[in-house]
C-alpha cells in the first residue's frame, strides 16, 4: 500500500511520519456508507445534529495544543499563529449556535386561505476538499456547517497535512455520530478526482483556481453543485490622507500572516503617488523588525511556507520581476541561516502589469507596492486582475470610500480598520476566485435545496 509522506518544510523537510494513501475500493466504501447514511443523518433534524456536534466542538479545544504543534511542524506556520486559530476559532461554536436558526423553516405568505414556507433540506453526500494553509480552519468552515445542514461529507485533507487530517479524523471518531455521516480519504489530487467521480451529490472545494475550474468541469457532467473557494489576489488602496502608521500594522498582518499564505491575503499594495516613499519606507522597518526562524520558537514572527515546491514558485516569480527591472525594497532571498522552505519577508517597487509578481496569485511573504495619481487609476489598478476575493481601502474620506468599494470587483471590501471576518458575514469571490458563498446565513442556505411548501389551512 502506498504511503504519504510527512515533512517538517521549518526543519529541511526531515521526515515526521505517514498515511496509507486511500484506495479506490476504500473510497468507494466510503462513498457508500454516505449515502446508506443521508436520509438517517437528514431525518435527526438541525437540532439533533448540533447536540451530536457539541461534544466534538469540545474535545477539538481540550486537544487544541497538540492540534497546533502538528500544524505547525506540518506547514510551517509559527506555533502562535496555529495557536491563535485554534483558540479563537469563533466559526465551530457560531455555527452549532446558529445553525438551527437559519435551516429553520420560513413563512413566505400567509393568509386566511393558505400558508406558504420555505423549507431547507439537505443536498445529500457532500465531498468537502480543503488545503494545507488552514488545516484546521478550512475542515471547520467545510465540514460542520455541511454536517449541520444534513449532508454526509467525506473530507479530503492536503497531501501536505496528512497527520492533521488523521488527527482530525482520530477527533470526529470520539462523537456520537452514525456511522458514514464523516470519513477521510488520503492523498492527492488523484484520490481527490477519483472521489469526485463517485456517487456524490455536492462539492465544497477552498484552494487553487486551476484545480476548482477541473472540479467544475467534473461536476457539470455530473450535473451536481459546487461551491468553489480559490485564489486571490487582494488590492489595498491607501490614499495620501490616512495616518500612515497604524495602516501599516495592518497592512502587515494582511500581507504577511502566515508567511503570506492566505488566499484572502493583500498582494498589491496601492498607494497615492505623494505618501509613497514614506508608506515603502515605512514598511521596510516593520517587516526588518520581524523574527524570520523556527516556528516552534514563541519569538518567531515569520516560520517557513510550506514546502520546498512553493519556495521555487515563489522564487520564479521574484526572479521574473527581477529580470524585468523590479527593485528589491527588503528580502528577496532566502536566509542564509535557516535550512527548509525560508523566504525573507520581501517589498518590491518599480511593478509592471507584465510581471508574474502582479498577474499571478503571490503564495507567500512578497508583496509588490505601486503608486497611483486619482480615482480611476487605482480603481483600475485594483481590478486589474482576473481575482476577485477581497480588497482594502484606507482613507479618511468616507463617501470616497463607499464610492470606490461599490466599483471594485470583490467578494469582500475592508474600509480603513474594519475587518469582514466574523462568520455572520458570507464569504466568497468575484471571477477567478470562486462562485458561492460560505458562512453566515448565506453560507447555510448554499448547503441545502430550497423547497416550497404551500398548505390550505
Amino acid at each position: 500500500m502506498s504511503k504519504l509522506i510527512s515533512t517538517n518544510p521549518a526543519k529541511n523537510y526531515e521526515v515526521i511520519g505517514s498515511v496509507n494513501v486511500s484506495t479506490l475500493s476504500e473510497i468507494k466504501q466510503k462513498v457508500a456508507a454516505s449515502q446508506k447514511a443521508k436520509i438517517l443523518w437528514k431525518e435527526f433534524g438541525a437540532a439533533k445534529r448540533i447536540e451530536l456536534l457539541w461534544p466534538i466542538y469540545y474535545e477539538f479545544m481540550k486537544r487544541k495544543e497538540e492540534l497546533a504543534l502538528l500544524i505547525t511542524r506540518e506547514m510551517g506556520k509559527t506555533i502562535r499563529e496555529s495557536l491563535d486559530k485554534i483558540e479563537n476559532e469563533s466559526y465551530f461554536k457560531w455555527f452549532l449556535e446558529n445553525g438551527e436558526k437559519y435551516l429553520s423553516d420560513e413563512i413566505i405568505f400567509e393568509d386566511e386561505k393558505a400558508v406558504h414556507k420555505v423549507v431547507y433540506e439537505p443536498i445529500g453526500v457532500t465531498v468537502v476538499i480543503i488545503p494545507w494553509n488552514l488545516p484546521y480552519g478550512m475542515f471547520v468552515w467545510g465540514v460542520i456547517p455541511n454536517l449541520i445542514a444534513g449532508n454526509p461529507v467525506i473530507l479530503k485533507h492536503s497531501e501536505e497535512c496528512p497527520l492533521t487530517g488523521k488527527l482530525i479524523e482520530e477527533i470526529m471518531k470520539k462523537g456520537n455520530l452514525p456511522k458514514g455521516v464523516f470519513s477521510e480519504v488520503y492523498g492527492d489530487g488523484k484520490v481527490g478526482e477519483a472521489l469526485v467521480n463517485q456517487d456524490i451529490d455536492l462539492v465544497w472545494f477552498t484552494g487553487s483556481s486551476k484545480v476548482g475550474k477541473h472540479l467544475y468541469e467534473i461536476a457539470g457532467k455530473k450535473f451536481i453543485k459546487v461551491i468553489l473557494e480559490m485564489g486571490g489576489s487582494n488590492p489595498a488602496i491607501v490614499f495620501g490622507d490616512v495616518d500612515i502608521d497604524p495602516v501599516i500594522d495592518k497592512l502587515y498582518g494582511k500581507r504577511f500572516l502566515q508567511c503570506g499564505q492566505t488566499c484572502d491575503a493583500l498582494k498589491r499594495l496601492i498607494v497615492y503617488q505623494s505618501i509613497f516613499p514614506k508608506v515603502v519606507e515605512s514598511f521596510k522597518k516593520v517587516v526588518e523588525s520581524k523574527v524570520v526562524g523556527d516556528p516552534e520558537d514563541k519569538k518567531t514572527d515569520i516560520g517557513s511556507l510550506v514546502a520546498k515546491r512553493q519556495l521555487k514558485l515563489l522564487e520564479s516569480q521574484v526572479n521574473d520581476a527581477i529580470r524585468q527591472g523590479a527593485k528589491i525594497v527588503t528580502g528577496g532571498k532566502q536566509p542564509e541561516n535557516l535550512k527548509g522552505a525560508y523566504y525573507l519577508p520581501t517589498i518590491l517597487t518599480n511593478i509592471k502589469r507584465t510581471m508574474r509578481v502582479w498577474k499571478e496569485e503571490t503564495f507567500g511573504p512578497v508583496l509588490v507596492v505601486v503608486p497611483f495619481k486619482t480615482e480611476e487609476e487605482a480603481i483600475r489598478l485594483a481590478n486589474d486582475t482576473i481575482y476577485g476575493l477581497g480588497a482594502q481601502i484606507y482613507t479618511e474620506d468616507k463617501n470616497r470610500a463607499v464610492r470606490l468599494a461599490s466599483k471594485i470587483d470583490a467578494g469582500t471590501v475592508e474600509i480603513n480598520k474594519a475587518s469582514h471576518w466574523l462568520p455572520c458575514n458570507p464569504f466568497g469571490g468575484y471571477k477567478d476566485s470562486g462562485m458561492g458563498r460560505e458562512h453566515g446565513k448565506y453560507g447555510f442556505h448554499e448547503l441545502t435545496q430550497i423547497k416550497v411548501i404551500s398548505m390550505e389551512k
